[in-house]
């Protein structure tokens, strides 16, 4: 299956949850493409003592797992692109949710 999830959130628990999904679909050889859109292009920041989402960004990033996240969102934040939050465009969010077999929005 191709799983695309969109993540609209800066919770650490839901952004957590989200990757952990993507790994475990990941795992099960499923194709998986995260678009961070709004807050969620805040996640690779994000720190809590119990929640690692981070963490699971970076297991997820090493999987090969597809990830990209909106430029519009990350300026208007004054956030920079990197490793994790890789600049996208509506364009590749479009993309996302017409080549995925299902489409996830976490928010």
């Amino acid at each position: 299956m191709h799983l695309g999830i969109v993540l609209e959130s800066n919770d650490p628990e839901r952004v957590w949850n989200a990757f952990r999904l993507a790994n475990t679909a990941l795992d099960a050889d499923h194709t998986v493409e995260v678009f961070l859109l709004g807050d969620g292009v805040e996640a690779p920041d994000l720190d809590h003592e119990k929640f690692n989402p981070h963490g699971v960004m970076v297991q997820y990033s090493r999987k090969g797992g597809e990830l990209s996240a909106c430029g519009t969102c990350l300026d208007s934040r004054d956030l920079e692109a990197d490793d994790l939050r890789p600049r996208g465009t509506m364009e590749d969010y479009l993309r996302i949710v017409e080549d995925a077999e299902k489409v996830l929005t976490v928010g």
